[in-house]
């Protein structure tokens, strides 16, 4: 028996919230069990209490506001618990059409994904604007490119997870899980997926950010962060390429000026000399410290495959797996008992 968990996010969603549960399936082809999951991030409209107005199978309520990022790893963790198969993700402002989950979900029922996003088509999104359209074709490349995956849309939040996935998933941001998930998953070398989907018309602004600006700032520095997670000595490497090159290149050019100008007073060029000891030991430095940062980042490595491990005895198996248990014990104990008898 298959499980499906649809987990919803919300922060203060009273409005849109009873259109975006009237809009998701309550049956999928290939799926036994449909629930739904309401995380409340400290809301302070009634929410939650909303939420259980429309009849939903789970809800969960922060007592204070943590951010997207911690409102999603609660929703993967309850629906862990809650024994789901598959997990989809989707906003409360009934953006993403329920009628695309069947789409969203067949990758991972074939097999030929871990996680699946969906691809809204930014390009053709007329409720964006021009600017803000660019800035999510150049952040998405950004981020193909840091985590060698190929999603055309990467601040998609209509995804779908496999349980193996979501037991994998460990976000540590508190801006947004979007950007970090995929870098991680693609360092990880998960199969990642992307389906066309529609969405419905905009009912309100995005409320994720201030401004384009603080925008930019804080999906760059998640960018950062989390790529200098995965590949720290890449990272201090670069860095320290170019610091110890500009000191090795201030350093030739002292000895081009002392070698081929008879009248070279290396005084006149202690400023520089100065700038090029400093440059090439700061660099050299750079290049230690990514060492020793890669030596912290195959740590991480062993965390979270112990983490893995530890998710994987804690939470009750799905029951999709208790099935196959199941079956392989019925099939397994006439031959155990013969071999017992004789």
């Amino acid at each position: 028996m298959k499980k499906l968990i649809i987990q919803i996010p919300c922060l203060n969603e009273a409005a849109t919230l009873p259109a975006t549960i009237a809009d998701l399936p309550r049956t999928v082809p290939g799926i036994d069990v449909v629930e739904v999951l309401v995380v409340d991030d400290g809301s302070r409209d009634g929410t939650a209490d909303v939420a259980r107005a429309c009849g939903v199978d789970h809800v969960v309520r922060l007592r204070r506001n943590k951010g997207l990022a911690a409102a999603f790893m609660t929703g993967i963790d309850t629906s862990l618990k809650a024994g789901a198969d598959f997990i989809v993700n989707t906003d409360a402002d009934n953006q993403y059409a329920g009628r695309e989950i069947p789409r969203l979900l067949a990758p991972l029922l074939a097999g030929d994904a871990d996680i699946v996003i969906g691809d809204r088509n930014i390009a053709e999104l007329h409720h964006m604007s021009w600017r803000k359209r660019q800035l999510q074709r150049l952040g998405s490349w950004v981020v193909r490119q840091v985590s060698n995956t190929n999603v055309p849309d990467t601040t998609s939040g209509f995804r779908a997870y496999t349980r193996e996935a979501a037991l994998r998933m460990t976000v540590v941001s508190e801006f947004s899980y979007t950007l970090e998930s995929i870098i991680q998953a693609g360092k990880k070398r998960m199969a990642i997926a992307h389906v066309p989907i529609q969405t419905n018309p905009r009912t309100r602004e995005s409320r994720l950010f201030d401004s384009a600006f603080s925008y930019i700032k804080r999906s760059a520095a998640t960018i950062v962060r989390i790529y200098a997670m995965y590949e720290p000595l890449k990272v201090f490497t670069y860095i320290g390429l170019v610091v110890f090159g500009a000191g090795f290149a201030l350093s030739l050019r002292f000895l081009y000026n002392y070698f081929t100008q008879p009248n070279f007073g290396p005084e006149r060029q202690l400023q520089s000399l100065i700038a090029s000891a400093i440059l090439l030991i700061v660099g050299f430095q750079v290049l230690v410290i990514g060492l020793l940062a890669d030596v912290i980042s195959g740590n991480r490595k062993l965390l979270e495959d112990l983490l893995y491990r530890v998710r994987t005895l804690e939470l009750p198996p799905s029951p999709a797996t208790r099935s196959e248990d199941e079956t392989r014990t019925a099939n397994a104990t006439p031959a155990a008992h013969n071999r017992w008898e004789r």
